[in-house]
C-alpha cells in the first residue's frame, strides 16, 4: 500500500470511528453492561443557582418555571450570581414575590466559574441545582433530576435540552435538531454504560460536597465540574425527561457562536486538565478522549480524505468514493443556499449543520490558540 492509499484509508477509518463507530460501540456496551441506577423521590431540600450577566428580562419567568415545578416545596433557595450585570436585576430580585429567592451581586464581570466558585460555597442544601436564565424548565424536571441521588455512586445528573417546535424553521434549524438528537444517543448510552463525560449546562444537578473550584478561565463549566465529581468515584448520568426547554438556532452563523466557544472549551481541556489524557488518571478516559477530543481533529482527516482521494481517483474503487464525496460536499452547499433563500429542507440540514461545525472548530481551535476566548459571556440570542 502506498502511503497516499494509507493516509487515505487513515482518514477515513479516523471519521468513522468518530462519527460512527464509537456511537455504535458504546451502543453496544450501553446493553451488555448497563448499570443499574437506583431511584427514588428526593425528600431533602433543594439549592438551585442561575448565574448570568444583564439576565433581568429572563429571570422571572426562569423563576416561574422554577416554582411551576412538582417539587416546588423542596427549593430551599435560589441563588442568583449576577456577574456584573449592569441592568435591572436587582429591582426584578426585589419585586419578585418569593423570599426564597435571593441575589448575589458582583460588580465585576469575571465570568460565569468565577461566579460560580463564590455561589456554590453558600448553598445551604445537600444537592444544588445549576440551570441557565434563558431556558424555561418543565414542571417535573426538577423531580426527575434528583431522583437518582437515592444512589450513592451518583454524584452528577444532566438533565435533558429539548428544542421547540418553530414553525417556519430553517435548513440551519432543522440540521441542528437532528446533530442534537444524535448527540443524545450518544450520551444517553454513556449514562448507562459508566458515565456521560460532561452535562447540559442548562440544567444539572450535584452534591454540593463534591463541588471544587475551577480555574477561572474555564470555557466549559459544564464539563469540568462533573468530571471532577467522576474523577472523585462518582457517576454522571444523563436523565431523559429533566427537560430544559429551548429553541434551535435559526442561522449557521448564530449556532457557530455557541459552537466555537464550546470547541476553543474542550481544546481548553488539554491545557488546564493534562490529567484526563491518562487512562489511569480518568476513569472515562475512553468516552473522555472519543467524545470530547476527537472531533477536534475532524477537519484535519476530512481534509486529507479529500487530498488523497484526489490524487488516488486512476481507479473504481477511488472514483467511486471521490464521487461520494463531492456529491455530500455539494448537498452542503446546497443546504446553504437553501438557507441563504430561506427555503428549509430536512435532509440537507444535516451535511450543513456537519460541515459548518467542522469549519467551526478550525476558527475555535485558532481562537484557543491565540487565547481569544474569555470565561465572560458573549450573547447570541
Amino acid at each position: 500500500m502506498s502511503n497516499l492509499a494509507f493516509l487515505f484509508w487513515l482518514s477515513l477509518l479516523g471519521l468513522t470511528y468518530i462519527y460512527v463507530g464509537y456511537p455504535m460501540l458504546v451502543w453496544v456496551l450501553a446493553r451488555l453492561q448497563s448499570k443499574r441506577v437506583r431511584k427514588e423521590p428526593w425528600t431533602r431540600g433543594l439549592s438551585i443557582v442561575i448565574v448570568g450577566h444583564n439576565e433581568a428580562h429572563r429571570l422571572t419567568r426562569k423563576l416561574d418555571s422554577l416554582f411551576r415545578s412538582t417539587c416546588r416545596d423542596l427549593i430551599h433557595e435560589v441563588l442568583i450570581g449576577s456577574d456584573g450585570s449592569d441592568d435591572n436585576t436587582a429591582e426584578v430580585i426585589a419585586a419578585y414575590p418569593d423570599d426564597r429567592v435571593r441575589l448575589l451581586s458582583y460588580d465585576k464581570r469575571r465570568g460565569k466559574p468565577a461566579v460560580l466558585n463564590d455561589v456554590l460555597p453558600q448553598c445551604q442544601s445537600e444537592v444544588v441545582v445549576l440551570s441557565d436564565a434563558r431556558q424555561e424548565l418543565d414542571p417535573s424536571a426538577l423531580t426527575r433530576l434528583t431522583a437518582a441521588f437515592a444512589d450513592s455512586s451518583v454524584g452528577v445528573v444532566s438533565g435533558e435540552l429539548m428544542f421547540r417546535a418553530v414553525e417556519g424553521a430553517t435548513t440551519a434549524a432543522e440540521g441542528m435538531g437532528s446533530y442534537w438528537k444524535y448527540e443524545k444517543l450518544i450520551r444517553k448510552c454513556e449514562s448507562r454504560f459508566r458515565s456521560v463525560p460532561g452535562a447540559t449546562g442548562a440544567l444539572y444537578a450535584i452534591r454540593r460536597d463534591l463541588f471544587r473550584p475551577v480555574p477561572e478561565n474555564t470555557l466549559l463549566d459544564d464539563v469540568v465540574i462533573p468530571m471532577q465529581a467522576i474523577e472523585s468515584g462518582y457517576r454522571c448520568l444523563l436523565e431523559t425527561g429533566a427537560i430544559a426547554w429551548d429553541e434551535p438556532s435559526q442561522l449557521a452563523s448564530q449556532e457557530s457562536v455557541r459552537k466555537r466557544r464550546t470547541i476553543a472549551g474542550c481544546a481548553q481541556l488539554i491545557v488546564n486538565q493534562p490529567r484526563w489524557l491518562l487512562p489511569w488518571r480518568n476513569p472515562i478516559w475512553w468516552e473522555f478522549v472519543s467524545h470530547k477530543l476527537a472531533r477536534l481533529v475532524s477537519p484535519l482527516l476530512l481534509l486529507m480524505a479529500m487530498a488523497t482521494n484526489v490524487l488516488l481517483a486512476t481507479s473504481p474503487v477511488y472514483v467511486t468514493i471521490l464521487i461520494a464525496q463531492v456529491a455530500f460536499y455539494a448537498c452542503a452547499l446546497i443546504g446553504w443556499l437553501y438557507q441563504r433563500s430561506g427555503r428549509k429542507s430536512r435532509s440537507l440540514g444535516l451535511p450543513l449543520m456537519f460541515l459548518a461545525l467542522n469549519a467551526t472548530t478550525v476558527a475555535a481551535l485558532w481562537d484557543a490558540a491565540r487565547g481569544r476566548f474569555t470565561a465572560a459571556w458573549q450573547r447570541t440570542a
